[in-house]
């Protein structure tokens, strides 16, 4: 990137300005794009085309399985699968009539982004460029909108990563707390140059997702906030128009369904791409993302015009690649969009751009390396199969970490002498440690997030209403009835990651009860539950912040808290242990009841 560029670019990502180029020379004639209609009318044809939820995918290779990533549908993943197709595409309509974006959730996902935010950080002096900045810089991104776990290991670490991207980092409504002003570019604007016609000018607007302020409360309380995507689409999208450009494109980090995640009490939807189309006028297309569903070709027709406004979401991990394809037309001095259509290509349909393997060759060899190091033995195979109807000890060992960390951390203080108990969530329903040699892959597969540790302050009353939350999670199955363990869970789609273990205690659920009255036989220490008693509740972070909706845990007191990820402490205790025996950790917490019958 020339030097003036970079300062510009850097510069945006603190004033809020928008970053603008004066576009491509004439292509040649043949990919030029441009042409007369029958009408004898100026035309031409753009491609946009966009990736989003890479979640650091540069290779098809999964980390935790040390294997080429595979799925029963015959996916692939990968930078280096969409960096074949983009060549494709750019060769096909001519790489100067073609933009590329991306909608969010770059740098968090994998061992591979782990290591380079944690282990070598990018944020270290003389430290290493992140490898999906490389990738990205190579693969030649004119533009990506920031998701919400761009977020997840601090402002620093996202501020260097941009600073490292030959491309901005678009949130028109990530703000500055106190001003209000942009934090980062809003929009990009690249012009197009049409032999024999006047230039056609490309904005893109980017829109993030306003769970952050929830989701990564620790990070951005009083630095940031995260206004409503349609509000401030409503704000921006005029002055783009104002501003002469042609055609208006989003990057919306928000899903197209209309709903918020299960739970998260959120001041805005969090899935608004479609309600951004309906309701702002003069958006042509968007690119949606944070949703992971594939969705080559949505129409919605905006309210106030009457105009359609395509969307695309390409499926998650660099699986699918959305193309758009603009047709315009100039008349009366001023081009406009005659027609737009989206299409998703499919990584599995190419091999991996050998320039992209070459680029990043030593930094995946490192990470392999670095998750298959051997930390304990353990004595039996622990799995996560019935995690999620029964205790299992592979999810008692991450409330033991949690207990012993929480617990060494408040010695010495006023709350040492209360109980310390514990949650956990089944994440994955496939991860499990073999008996024999435990490595960091192997832990890392079962806690798949980069949550951290907080203690909370709780009362039996408190805990109560928790546990009768989390016990929604299971259908309502009356006593006698068949019990089908794949439709035992889940009810009102509810996922995974929002029923919680409680350690310490002792309940049992009667899921042919009513939701809100199912926790019964509720113990500490072999007696019944003292509504009073207070204990430290030692929580992950999403759930600590409100994530979940769960009751209390977001405004009782908070006694601690650090940064160190649940995942790393789980390594840490193995390795001081040595020996992975879940006569260690291992309880029977709870049980699925009926009428006071157990299910198994």
């Amino acid at each position: 990137m020339p030097l003036n560029r970079r300062k510009f670019l850097k510069k945006s990502a603190v004033t809020g300005a928008g970053v603008a180029i004066a576009g491509a020379a004439a292509a040649p004639a043949a990919a030029a794009g441009g042409g007369k209609s029958a009408k004898g009318g100026k035309r031409y044809s753009l491609t946009v085309l966009g990736t989003t939820d890479l979640h650091g995918r540069v290779f098809n290779w999964d980390y935790f399985k040390d294997a080429d990533y595979a799925d029963a549908a015959g996916n692939t993943q990968g930078l280096a699968r969409i960096s074949t197709l983009v060549n494709q595409v750019r060769a096909e309509k001519g790489r100067r009539n073609t933009l590329l974006l991306d909608a969010g959730d770059t740098i968090q996902g994998t061992p591979l982004t782990y290591y380079y935010a944690k282990v070598d950080p990018i944020t270290a002096e003389g430290g290493p460029v992140h490898p999906m900045a490389q990738a990205m810089n190579a693969i030649g991104y004119d533009a990506v909108a920031l998701g919400n776990h761009e977020f997840n290991y601090g402002i620093e670490t996202l501020r260097k990563f941009e600073e490292q991207c030959d491309f901005p980092l678009l949130g028109a409504n990530a703000v500055d707390a106190k001003t209000l002003k942009p934090a980062f570019p809003p929009y990009f604007m690249k012009t197009f140059r049409v032999p024999g016609a006047r230039p056609v000018k490309v904005a893109v607007l980017g829109l993030t997702n306003p769970g952050i302020a929830i989701w990564d409360k620790a990070y951005v309380q009083g630095k940031l906030a995260f206004p409503g995507l349609e509000e401030q689409a409503a704000k921006w999208v005029p002055r783009l128009k104002s501003m002469g450009a042609d055609v208006v494109v989003v990057s919306a980090h928000s899903g197209s369904s209309g709903t918020s995640s299960y739970g998260d009490q959120l001041p805005y939807v969090e899935n608004a791409a479609a309600n951004v189309a309906r309701l702002v006028p003069d958006i042509d297309a968007i690119l949606v993302g944070h949703a992971h569903v594939e969705i080559p070709e949505l129409k919605v027709t905006n309210d106030r015009t009457g105009r359609t406004v395509v969307l695309s979401e390409p499926l998650a991990y660099a699986q699918r690649l959305s193309v758009f394809d603009f047709e315009l037309v100039f008349a009366r001095g001023r081009w406009s969009v005659e027609s737009v259509s989206a299409k998703v290509l499919n990584s599995n349909t190419v091999e991996d751009d050998p320039e992209i393997t070459k680029l990043l060759a030593d930094e995946h060899a490192k990470v392999v390396e670095y998750v298959n190091q051997v930390v304990g033995t353990a004595t039996e195979t622990l799995t996560t199969v019935e995690a999620r109807y029964k205790d299992a000890p592979i999810i008692d060992l991450i409330t033991r970490v949690q207990e012993d960390v929480v617990r060494e951390a408040l010695a010495g203080t006023e709350y040492a002498a209360l109980p310390v108990i514990a949650q956990a969530s089944p994440f994955s329903r496939t991860s499990e440690i073999p008996a024999g040699e435990v490595t960091i892959r192997d832990l890392s597969s079962l806690y798949v997030y980069d949550n951290t540790l907080v203690a909370k302050l709780m009362t039996g009353a408190q805990l109560r209403a928790y546990l009768e939350y989390s016990a929604e999670y299971f259908v309502r199955t009356a006593a006698g009835a068949a019990v089908d363990v794949n439709g035992l869970t889940n009810a009102n789609g509810r996922p995974d990651y929002n029923y919680d273990y409680v350690s310490g205690l002792s309940y049992d659920i009667d899921i042919a009860q009513a939701a809100g009255s199912r926790i019964r036989n509720l113990t500490y220490g072999g007696v019944a539950l003292d509504d009073a008693q207070q204990f430290v509740f030692a929580v992950n972070n999403y759930r600590a912040n409100g994530g979940g909706a769960f009751p209390h845990v977001a405004s009782v007191p908070e006694l601690w808290s650090e940064s160190t990820e649940i995942r790393t402490r789980i390594a840490e205790w193995v390795t001081a242990k040595g020996v992975l025996d879940p006569e260690d950790f291992a309880s029977v917490d709870w049980r699925l009841t009926r009428d006071g019958t157990p299910v198994f």
